[in-house]
């Protein structure tokens, strides 16, 4: 068994150069992607770029005090995202801070007087009829009328569209009539109506109004909103309207009125951005009184938002989709609009009077479970109050860099000077070792920040230089075990590899509690906190990773050099100056030839 043994050991040290090919692929390969994607430095925090902080903290009405619980908070978090970003504010953050609090980060360069107006301010939400919509991009049309009649004409030619629709609940769980449905946003205006929603002679006599005048007498909320819409202003606006620009995306409605007209972009499901002229809002978000994702196992709608509606909510909601199932698409359809969003335009082709409707088609679990969010958060009694303001200047960010690097510089140039008098040459396995974990902690901190959002801020630069005497007592254990093996009169080769499994024991058993410690900080902690954490315990894996691969095949190496093999004094591996004992060799005692002393007999 002995020789088995042996052969194996043999193997594993003749070819350390695989592990070490390995990590030199993984670096390549990282490298390149960084550069590949154009972040070539790392995602600076707000303490270190500049910018505002500012903390709300949630309220809710007397009486209601259950409103403020997680799943409303992360809708809150998740409006507010779309506010900031609306503002062209790509990098800011927006974060729950323990029960009640908001904390939003805008980097410099923001209106943040601006910002703070958006994110302070409660959702508004509406339902306002579609006068006219197009996929942006495409050619506009000469009026909303004449769109109205192309949009009917192009839909009547798909029968087999499986538009997104929405029903009365009680007609759905008794009939899968097309009648009784509508699609919702996220498919194009070809396919908003059935080919068997026949439009009745009413329709055609509601959109011939529209087209010719605004001399009916008896001006319904869709003509109404139609004789805005043919204001010259208003169409001149939606004519040159681009939903694909985000900066002609956060003004489009901006300024509108409930009662006023308005232009607006919306996302359909395939991704497109379309564009809309919508009329006058009917229904407000807080005549919503709850909205929720349910599977329908009745049907094959899959999941559906389902919508009630207060009793003020149930005659304004009948009203509105009674007047709108008599226009031709795409005037049967309403926008349900989120601070100037359209997030869905289902269309409708009869009054939905229970005071409860269900948009149903082609959606995903999440994207379903999103709209009823949207929709439930236009009728929360929920407000949030200004907290803190914190303006960090970019001078003041720059500061706190150079400080940190400085100390960090200080901890490194220290690290060196220990390694370089007390272990020699073995210092330079050492120091290459740091600049690798150094490496891939850079490229991977840059390919984290378009990734997953990590912002290097002032304590993800604490954690850094934590973390250089973590990598440094890796090295050091190893480096002690094989000096303890060279103490015990072995030779070099044989010491690298008998000291390699006591080390490897003590550099994961330590390794492991610091990354346990980090992932514990990470989650139990907020904010900036958790950049240190975060920091922390990558690190802490990335050490594992280039003891494993890089250092212990590199002494591997080394150690078949004749500087190091043959104990140099300048080694860090001298016998002599380690005090090694001499190998132990047994020896018999020989008697000389002769007669035997009859007395030692």
């Amino acid at each position: 068994m002995a020789a088995p043994k042996k052969g194996r050991n043999a193997s594993a040290q003749s070819k350390p150069g695989r592990s070490l090919a390995l990590i030199l692929i993984a670096i390549v390969a990282l490298t390149g992607g960084m550069f590949a994607s154009g972040h070539t430095t790392p995602r600076l925090g707000i303490d270190l770029a500049g910018g505002t902080s500012i903390t709300l903290r949630a309220e809710s009405e007397p009486g209601q005090e259950s409103a403020i619980n997680k799943t409303n908070m992360d809708t809150a978090v998740e409006i507010m995202e779309r506010r900031v970003n609306g503002l062209g504010v790509s990098e800011a953050e927006v974060q729950t801070q323990g029960n009640r609090n908001i904390i939003v980060n805008i980097p410099k360069g923001t209106n943040s007087s601006e910002a703070r107006e958006q994110v302070g301010t409660t959702a508004k939400l509406y339902f306002r009829p579609v006068l006219a919509t197009e996929v942006s991009g495409a050619a506009a049309t000469a009026s909303p009328s004449a769109s109205a009649s192309a949009s009917a004409s192009e839909s009547a030619s798909d029968e087999a569209t499986d538009g997104e629709k929405a029903t009365g609940d009680e007609s759905a769980s008794s009939s899968t009539s097309p009648s009784a449905s509508t699609t919702s946003q996220g498919r194009a205006v070809t396919d908003a109506l059935k080919a068997d929603d026949t439009p009745s002679a009413t329709a055609s006599s509601s959109a011939s109004a529209d087209a010719s005048s605004s001399a009916e007498a008896d001006a319904s909320p869709s003509a109404s909103a139609s004789s805005d819409a043919s204001d010259s202003a208003l169409q001149a606006a939606y004519t040159k309207l681009d939903c694909t620009d985000e900066a002609q995306r956060a003004k489009a409605g901006e300024g509108a009125k409930d009662t006023d007209s308005m232009v607006a972009c919306g996302q359909n499901s395939q991704g497109q951005w379309q564009k809309y002229i919508l009329g006058a809002a009917e229904v407000d978000g807080t005549d919503v009184d709850k909205a929720s994702a349910v599977f329908n196992t009745q049907t094959a709608a899959g999941w559906t938002v389902t919508m009630d509606f207060t009793k003020g909510g149930t005659k304004k909601f009948a009203d509105i989709t009674g007047k709108l199932a008599q226009n031709q698409s795409p005037q049967n359809q309403f926008a349900i609009v989120l601070d100037n969003e359209v997030v869905s335009d289902p269309y409708v082709s009869q009054a939905l009077t229970g005071g409860n409707a269900e948009i149903s088609g082609s959606f995903t679990q999440e994207e379903a479970q999103s709209l009823a969010n949207m929709l439930s958060y236009g009728a929360l009694p929920l407000s949030f109050k200004e907290d803190s303001v914190t303006t960090v200047t970019a001078a003041l960010g720059g500061d706190q860099l150079r400080a940190g690097l400085i100390a960090g510089a200080i901890g490194l140039a220290l690290v060196v000077i220990y390694l370089l008098v007390y272990y020699r040459g073995l210092s330079i396995i050492a120091l290459l070792s740091l600049l690798i974990s150094a490496v891939l902690t850079y490229v991977i901190m840059a390919l984290l920040g378009p990734t997953i959002g990590f912002a290097l801020n002032l304590p993800a630069v604490c954690g850094a230089i934590v973390a250089i005497g973590i990598t440094a007592d890796s090295f050091i254990v190893y480096f002690e075990r094989v000096r303890d093996e060279i103490r015990e009169g072995r030779s070099l080769r044989p010491a690298v590899e008998r000291g390699w499994p006591r080390a490897r024991r003590t550099i994961l058993v330590s390794d492991f509690v610091s990354f346990l410690a980090a992932a514990v900080l990470f989650i139990v902690s907020v904010g900036k906190v958790q950049g240190f954490a975060f920091t922390l315990g990558l690190t802490t894996v990335l050490d594992v990773v280039v003891v494993f691969l890089f250092t212990k095949p590199l002494l591997t190496l080394l150690a078949r050099r004749k500087f190091f093999a043959s104990g140099h004094k300048w080694s860090g591996l001298d016998p002599k100056s380690l005090g090694a004992k001499p190998p132990l060799r047994r020896t018999r005692t020989s008697r000389p030839a002769g007669p035997v002393d009859p007395k030692e007999a």
